[in-house]
C-alpha cells in the first residue's frame, strides 16, 4: 500500500500475525479481524490473554467487536478524524517515545518557509492548480532541497498517472519532486516551529476529543478512554499493533488514513518492534501476491515502476535515472530492471538493445479497473480477459459495468461456475429491465473452467508477505486447467503465430522467454521451474544466484522480481518448508525479502544497537562477533555498525548511516511528512467522502480535492446533505461467504448459512421507517436500488454528527443472480471513482434511502430511479466543481 510504502519504503505489512500475542494493545479498524482473518485473529486473543488491550474501531458491532476490550462505533468515512484524534493525544499528553523519534523519523527535519498548510487554506495545501486538479509538491520538499524538472503527464489522459508504484514509498511518480537524499537542516530539540513535529503537531491541533464527538459521533470520554489505552502502549517496555483491511483503503482518502495510522505508530515508537507495527490485513490468500508480481498496470514485479509514453522512458538510462535514488536501497534500481529484462528476453536480451527496454509497453492512459471500464462502456476496448474475478458482483456501479460489456467484441471469463460476468448477456438485472437484449449484443463469452487451488502447486503469498507452497491435492476434473496451463499454452501459441514475422510491434514476442518444462498428459508447466526464474539466475551457465544483493545491472543476471529473491536460495524450495523453529516461525514458508518477519526490525535495538529493554528485544548488535544478531533476519546490513557514519560522497545503501532504519528511503528515516510520493497532501487531512450527509466540520472544502468522482449521468452523486439520500451506507464481508460468491454462493451448506442479502439497520431507524426485523426494504442510490431482508439490531447504532442524528446501514455484497443463494447486487449502490494514488473506488462510506417494502420489478426500478432523480435538489453544486474549488457546497 502506498501509505505503508511512503511511510516506511515498502507497501507491505510491517509484522507477522504471530507477533501480535506480543502487543500491549491492538487496534483494530477498518476490518473485522475475527470474521474474515479468523486465523489470523488467534493472535489477537493470546495478546489479550497476555493482558493486551483490544480495541475495535468500526460502525457495527460484530464478532470482532464482541472479543474486544472496548468497541467504538463510529462514522463510515470519518477515520482520519478518529486517528488525527489519536495523534494529537499523543502529543499532547506526553506519549511520544522521543528517543526513538529523534533519530528514526524525520521529525526533527526543517520544512520549507514556503508551505502553507489546510490550516493555512482552509482544507488545501500549498501548490494546488484548480485548472489542473492536481498539487505540484515543490513547497513541501525538505528545506534545502532543490527544485528537480517534474516528468510529463501521461498521454492521453486528464490526470496524472497515480497507483500503487508508490508502494516503492517515496520515489517520484510523474509530476513529483525528488527529495534530498538527506536533509540539509534539522532540529533535533523538536522546538523549530518548521521542523516535521511542530508542523505535524500544528495540523493536528484541531483534531480534538470534541471534533472527534463532532464528526465521529463518538463521546469525547469514550475517545479519551481508546487513546489512553493505545498511545500508552509506547516507550522501551511497551508496543501497540495496528490490524487494518479494505475498511480503511475503499475511500477517496484512503492512503491518507493509512498515512495517520502510520505516523500514530512512528510517534509511538511502534514500527519494527515487538508487538508493534501495522498489519495490512488481505482480503484472500495472495492479494499481496498479486501487488508483489503485480496484476496493476502501472507497476513491474518487485515494485518497479512501468515506463509512460514520456521522454523520461525514451531510453533505459533516462528511466533508470528518474527512479533511481542516490542514497537508500533504491539505488540498485537498475540492477533489478535489467534482471528482469533478462528473466524476459533471455539472449534477445543485450547491452546493445538496453536489455530489451524498447520492447516493454508504456502506459498512455488510465489503465486502473475503473479507467478501463469507463473506457470499455465507450467502445474503447476490443476483449477483456477475466481470471479469478467477478466484476459483474464484485466492482462498483455493477449496472454500469454489466452494460459496458455489452460493448466488447469478445470476453474470457475463467472461474470454477458459470459466474454472473459470464451469463450477463442473458441473466441480469439489466435483461431483466430491458436495458439489455441478448439478440442484439454482439459480445462472444467464452468461458473457461478453471482449476481450484487444490488442483495445482503454486504458492501463496499471505498477509505477512509470507510465501507458501501448496501442493496439488487432486487432478482438476475434465477441461478444468490452471491459470499457469492457460497463459502458459496461450502464450506459446501466440508466439508460434508470430515466429516468421517481420513487424516490430511482434519483436517482444518472439524474444520472450517461454521454455518451461512441462509434465503429464495435459502438459502442465512445472510451477517450480517458474519459482526459480522469479529467484533469478546467472544466464551464463544456469547457476541460482543467492539472493537479490547478488543481482547485477550488467546483464550477467536474471531475476523475474528482485524482491522474491531467496525463496529458491542454495536450491531448496523455502515457501515449502514446514519446520518452524524460534519466535517467528523461521523454517515455515519464506517472506520477503530475505526471509525477514518484522520490517524494519533495526528500530527494536537503540540507536548505539542495544535492545531498547529486554521484553522487547528483537535483534541488536553483537559487538564481539561484529554483526546484528536476534530473533529475526536483520532489516539492515548485517554487518554495519551502529555507529557507522557515511562518507560524504556515499552511495546507495553504503550512504545510510548504522543508525537510520528505513532503508528504503533516501534518508534512512520513517517518514511522519511524506514530501513526495503522494497526489493528495504531504499530511493527511479530514475530508468528507465523496457522498455525506455531513459537511466538512473541519474544513470549508468538502471532499478530496484530487480524488478523482468521474461523475456522469450514469455515474451519478448525491450533492452533501441530500434529503433524498440521508443515510450513512456501508458494505462489508462475511465469514460465510467469498467476495463476489462465486466459490460460496453455489455451495449448500454455506448458501444454508447466509441465504439471502440483508441489511443491518438500527432499532431506531426500524421504528422510524415502519420496518420490522425480517421485512423487505428496499435500499437506493443515485446509480441503482436494491432489495434485501431488514435485519433490526442493536449492533448499528445511529450517530449524533454535528449536532443531527445520523443513520447508518450496513449491506453485506457477496450475492447476485445466479448460484444457490441469489439476492441483489449490493454493489450496484457503489459509485465508480478513483482515489487519487492508488485509483480505489469509495465503496465503505457514501449516502443511501431505505423504505420498506420490496423495489418494482423490470422497467419499474429505471422509472422509479428517474423520478427520483428529477427530485434533484435545485441548489446543489455539482461534485466535480466543489471539488475543484469553483463553489462552495450547499449548507
Amino acid at each position: 500500500m502506498p501509505g505503508l510504502g511512503t511511510s516506511f519504503g515498502r507497501g507491505g505489512a510491517t509484522t507477522a500475525q504471530q507477533d501480535l500475542a506480543n502487543s500491549d494493545a491492538i487496534l483494530i479498524m477498518g476490518s473485522s479481524m475475527a470474521e474474515n482473518h479468523p486465523v489470523g485473529f488467534q493472535w489477537v486473543m493470546a495478546a489479550r490473554e497476555r493482558g493486551a488491550t483490544v480495541i475495535h474501531v468500526d460502525p457495527r458491532f460484530n464478532r470482532t467487536s464482541a472479543m474486544a476490550d472496548l468497541w467504538v462505533p463510529l462514522r463510515a468515512g470519518s477515520d482520519i478524524v478518529f486517528l488525527g484524534g489519536l495523534v494529537r493525544y499523543a502529543i499532547e499528553h506526553g506519549k511520544v517515545f522521543r528517543d526513538y523519534v529523534v533519530p528514526y523519523t524525520n521529525a526533527a527535519v526543517l520544512l520549507k518557509d514556503e508551505l502553507r498548510d489546510p490550516e493555512d487554506l482552509d482544507g488545501l495545501f500549498s501548490g494546488w492548480d484548480a485548472s489542473e486538479l492536481k498539487y505540484d509538491p515543490e513547497s513541501w520538499l525538505y528545506r534545502g532541497a532543490a527544485k528537480k524538472s517534474a516528468g510529463g503527464d501521461v498521454a492521453g489522459h486528464e490526470a496524472e498517472q497515480g497507483g500503487h508504484a508508490k508502494e516503492r514509498g517515496g520515489h517520484r511518480d510523474e509530476g513529483d519532486q525528488a527529495q534530498p537524499e538527506q536533509p540539509q537542516e534539522r532540529d533535533d530539540t523538536l522546538g523549530h516551529p518548521r521542523c516535521v513535529y511542530q508542523v505535524t503537531r500544528r495540523h493536528f491541533a484541531r483534531y480534538t476529543s470534541e471534533m472527534v464527538e463532532r464528526a465521529c459521533g463518538v463521546p469525547a470520554a469514550q475517545f479519551v478512554r481508546v487513546a489512553e489505552a493505545f498511545c500508552s502502549a509506547s516507550g522501551p517496555e511497551r508496543t501497540g499493533a495496528i490490524c487494518y483491511a479494505v475498511g480503511w483503503t475503499q475511500h477517496s482518502v484512503g492512503v491518507q488514513i493509512i498515512r495517520t495510522a502510520a505516523i500514530l505508530q512512528l510517534l509511538l515508537g511502534n514500527v519494527g518492534r515487538p508487538g508493534g507495527g501495522i498489519l495490512a490485513l488481505r482480503g484472500h490468500a495472495s492479494i499481496q501476491g498479486s501487488t508483489d508480481i503485480p496484476t496493476l498496470f502501472d507497476i513491474l514485479p518487485g515494485y518497479l515502476s512501468m515506463p509512460l509514453f514520456e521522454k523520461e522512458s525514451d531510453s533505459l538510462a533516462s528511466y533508470v535515472r528518474k527512479y533511481q535514488t542516490e542514497t537508500g536501497w533504491w539505488h540498485n534500481y537498475d540492477k533489478y530492471i535489467v534482471s528482469l529484462l533478462k528473466a524476459w528476453y533471455g539472449e534477445e536480451a543485450t547491452a546493445e538493445n538496453e536489455f530489451g527496454f524498447g520492447w516493454l509497453p508504456r502506459v498512455d492512459g488510465d489503465h486502473s479497473h475503473q479507467g478501463y471500464w469507463l473506457d470499455m462502456a465507450a467502445g474503447k476496448l476490443e476483449g477483456l480477459f477475466v481470471i479469478g474475478q467477478n466484476p459483474a458482483v464484485g466492482a462498483p456501479n455493477g449496472r454500469l459495468e454489466r452494460k459496458a460489456l455489452a460493448q466488447l467484441k469478445w470476453l474470457v471469463v475463467r472461474d470454477l461456475v458459470e459466474v454472473e460476468t459470464a451469463s450477463f448477456w442473458y441473466d441480469s438485472p439489466e435483461v431483466e429491465r430491458g436495458e439489455l437484449r441478448p439478440d442484439e449484443i454482439a459480445t462472444e463469452v467464452f468461458l473457461m473452467p478453471a482449476a481450484g487451488h487444490a488442483e495445482k502447486d503454486g504458492t501463496f503469498t499471505n498477509t505477512q508477505r509470507l510465501l507458501q507452497w501448496h501442493e496439488k491435492a487432486v487432478d482438476p476434473p475434465g477441461d478444468c486447467r490452471s491459470e499457469t496451463w492457460f497463459a502458459y499454452h496461450l502464450g506459446r501459441r501466440l508466439q508460434e503465430r508470430v515466429r516468421a514475422s517481420k513487424r516490430r510491434r511482434d519483436q517482444p514476442l518472439q524474444a520472450m522467454t517461454w521454455d518451461y518444462p512441462v509434465e503429464g498428459a495435459d502438459r502442465e508447466p512445472v510451477v517450480e521451474a517458474v519459482a526459480r526464474e522469479i529467484h533469478g539466475r546467472k544466464p551464463s551457465d544456469g547457476e541460482l544466484v543467492s539472493g537479490f544483493t547478488e543481482l547485477a545491472a550488467d546483464g550477467s543476471t536474471a531475476c523475474g522480481c528482485w524482491i522474491y529473491s531467496g525463496l529458491y536460495a542454495g536450491g531448496i524450495n523455502r515457501p515449502r518448508q514446514r519446520a518452524a523453529r524460534g519466535a517467528y516461525a523461521h523454517g515455515w514458508g519464506w517472506a520477503w525479502p530475505s526471509d525477514r518477519r518484522i520490517l524494519y526490525n533495526r528500530c527494536s535495538a537503540r540507536p548505539d544497537g542495544a535492545p531498547w529493554s529486554e521484553r522487547k528485544k528483537l535483534v541488536w548488535w553483537d559487538d564481539a562477533a561484529g554483526e546484528w544478531t536476534g530473533l529475526d533476519v536483520v532489516d539492515f546490513a548485517k554487518t554495519k555498525r551502529p555507529d557507522y557514519k557515511p562518507k560524504p560522497d556515499a552511495k546507495g545503501d553504503d550512504a545510510i548511516a548504522g543508525d537510520q532504519p528505513f532503508i528504503m528511503h533516501p534518508d534512512g528515516l520513517g517518514w511522519i511528512w511524506v514530501a513526495s510520493g503522494l497526489k493528495d497532501g504531504p499530511l493527511p487531512t479530514h475530508y468528507e467522502p465523496l457522498e455525506s450527509p455531513v459537511s466538512n466540520p473541519l474544513y470549508g472544502l468538502q471532499t478530496n480535492p484530487a480524488a478523482q468522482p468521474k461523475e456522469r449521468p450514469d455515474n451519478a452523486y448525491a450533492p452533501t446533505g441530500d434529503p433524498r439520500y440521508p443515510h450513512v451506507l456501508t458494505t462489508y464481508r462475511l465469514t460465510e461467504h467469498h467476495t463476489a460468491g462465486g466459490m460460496s454462493r453455489t455451495l449448500p451448506h454455506l448458501a444454508e448459512l447466509q441465504p439471502e442479502l440483508f441489511a443491518e439497520i438500527s432499532p431506531e431507524l426500524a421504528a422510524e421507517a415502519g420496518i420490522a426485523n425480517g421485512d423487505w426494504v428496499t435500499i437506493a442510490t443515485p446509480r441503482a436500488m436494491v432489495e434485501a431482508r431488514a435485519l433490526v439490531t442493536a449492533r448499528m447504532k445511529p450517530l449524533v454528527i454535528d449536532g443531527r442524528l445520523v443513520h447508518q446501514v450496513g449491506l453485506p455484497y457477496h450475492w447476485g443472480p445466479r448460484g444457490i443463494a441469489r439476492g441483489d447486487v449490493a454493489n450496484d449502490l457503489v459509485a465508480i471513482s478513483e482515489e487519487p494514488n492508488v485509483r480505489i473506488m469509495e465503496a465503505k462510506a457514501l449516502v443511501c434511502s431505505l423504505a420498506p417494502g420490496r423495489r418494482p420489478r423490470g422497467a419499474g426500478v429505471l422509472r422509479q430511479l428517474e423520478e427520483i432523480a428529477a427530485m434533484r435538489p435545485r441548489d446543489e453544486t455539482p461534485l466535480a466543481r466543489q471539488i475543484a474549488g469553483e463553489d462552495s457546497p450547499p449548507a
